[in-house]
């Protein structure tokens, strides 16, 4: 197979399990030969499902997985060419060394003379020279998981599989392995694909990075491209440390955000509402009568190499990180250099979700009558005794009729009074906007709100959702 040809591809990937609950849905990734790619994304945005799927551990609901152009989407484990470590190494502990990572040829009846010279062959790829005869509990957790990555690759796979594999090291031996990672992958000039939720591991090892939230793709990249360009403002917020405002482009090359206007490279129609992402690295604290904006300074924390100094203005937080300190209650200016500003077109997290029409023909949803009578929605009906006509006099089949109800993010209310709400679950996903927090709320009837707040909630926070009959819009389809 030649370098630079997808050895793996997945074609419209879908995991739906039996409670309706979507995993992955509509995934499709083209990985080529040789590559050292990662998914990269929070608890439960799907990497891991997909992982297994491509071991064979997990059967897609939907979709095809190609192997150097073959499909083999339902193939059993054994019969792939691919290799797996897991964050649990899973090393057997009545062996020592080499009969763990002999284990898989032997299970193959390979020769021994053969076994003899690829344990040894991959003994001194991870640097366990003369550790044969060592007892497993006698390694260190890198020394383990050097033993667990010698025991996968001495089978000689096409593509290996790590899943979350320095999970359970400290700080200090994840940085080492990462780089000795990165290494073995060059030497083996195997297919490596990756998962993880830490932004480092993945910049620092990565070909390519596969941003996941919520079971679907965001965006896919070099790690420079997803650093510097994010797609949307989850990644921008997900990767690395950012600062994201809702602006508009009030002219050619200039957004307004913060209450200032900064020239910027991204050429946006005029008008257009966006979404202005700066690095906290990228700004530039100077007096007050140089800034584009100003501010107060309300925090510093020294963070080893930079300070952290948070400055506030109007309704807005903007974090930078300097070599210089501040003073708290300090008067600032701010600046951004044009390149430094990353413009995206800002999404319309508009909450769609379908009503219920009940048997006494009221208008509901979740249960709760919403009071809003459908001749007011249906346009040209009329009631009369209970039956909806229309303007021709005909009577209306209401099984027919879907109404659809809109409501913006910021016309939600959220309350820690579960009960209270239209409908209720947990925060699964925020993003701070600058001068407001984005929620996502995944709901008991696995629907997806987004919610516009000024007020910081917590991650996982249980809490009902409040929204005002008169801030929804109705639409009908027939």
């Amino acid at each position: 197979m030649e370098q630079g040809t997808n050895i793996i591809e997945l074609k419209h990937i879908t995991k739906t399990y039996k409670d309706g609950f979507s995993a992955v849905s509509d995934f499709n990734l083209e990985v080529k030969k040789g590559e050292f790619v990662t998914f990269l994304g929070p608890s439960g945005c799907g990497k891991t499902t997909t992982l297994r799927m491509i071991a064979g551990f997990d059967l897609p609901t939907e979709g095809e997985i190609l192997l150097n152009g073959e499909p083999i989407t339902a193939l059993p484990p054994n019969e792939r060419p691919i290799n797996t470590v897991f964050q649990r190494y899973a090393l057997f502990p009545h062996m020592n060394i080499y009969e763990n990572i002999a284990f898989g040829l032997r299970q193959k009846k390979t020769p021994k003379s053969i076994i003899v010279k690829k344990v040894k062959k991959v003994l001194e790829l991870v640097d366990l020279e003369g550790f044969e005869k060592r007892s497993i509990d006698t390694l260190s957790g890198g020394q383990q998981q050097r033993v667990a990555i010698a025991r996968a690759v001495v089978n000689e796979p096409q593509i290996l599989l790590l899943d979350e594999p320095l999970g359970a090291l400290d700080l200090k031996m994840r940085k080492e392995m990462q780089l000795e990672l990165k290494e073995m992958h060059k030497e083996l000039g195997i297919t490596f694909i990756y998962v993880t939720h830490d932004q480092e591991e993945a910049l620092t090892m990565s070909d390519k990075i596969v941003v996941m939230a919520e079971g679907k793709m965001q965006q896919i990249g070099t790690p420079e491209d997803i650093y510097n360009e994010p797609a949307n403002a989850f990644v921008a917020d997900f990767i690395g440390d950012s600062n994201i405002f809702n602006g508009i482009m009030t002219g050619k090359l200039k957004a307004r955000f913060c209450g200032g206007e900064f020239v910027c490279v991204d050429d946006v129609e005029t008008g257009t509402h966006i979404t202005a992402v700066v690095r906290p690295e990228d700004v530039v604290l100077t007096s007050p009568e140089k800034g584009k904006i100003r501010g107060i300074v309300t925090s510093v924390i020294f963070k080893g190499m930079h300070y952290e100094i948070t400055v506030e203005s109007g309704k807005n937080e903007i974090v930078a990180q300097s070599v210089n300190c501040a003073i708290v209650g300090e008067h600032v200016g701010v600046n951004v250099e044009p390149d430094n500003i990353h413009i995206m077109i800002a999404e319309d997290h508009t909450n769609i979700f379908a009503a219920e029409i009940n048997k006494n023909n009221e208008l509901a949803y979740n249960g709760t009558v919403l009071n809003v009578p459908l001749t007011n929605i249906i346009k040209g009906s009329r009631e009369e005794d209970g039956v909806l006509f229309d303007a021709s006099g005909s009577e209306i089949d209401l099984k027919k009729i879907r109404i659809k109800i809109s409501i913006r993010p910021q016309d939600i209310e959220m309350t820690d009074e579960q009960e209270d709400g239209l409908v209720k679950g947990y925060i699964s996903n925020l993003i701070y906007k600058g001068d407001h927090y984005s929620y996502v709320i995944h709901t008991d009837l696995e629907q997806d709100f987004v919610v516009d707040d000024e007020y910081l909630w917590n991650m996982d926070d249980q809490v009902g959702l409040l929204m005002p009959v008169e801030k929804m819009i109705f639409t009908v389809k027939k």
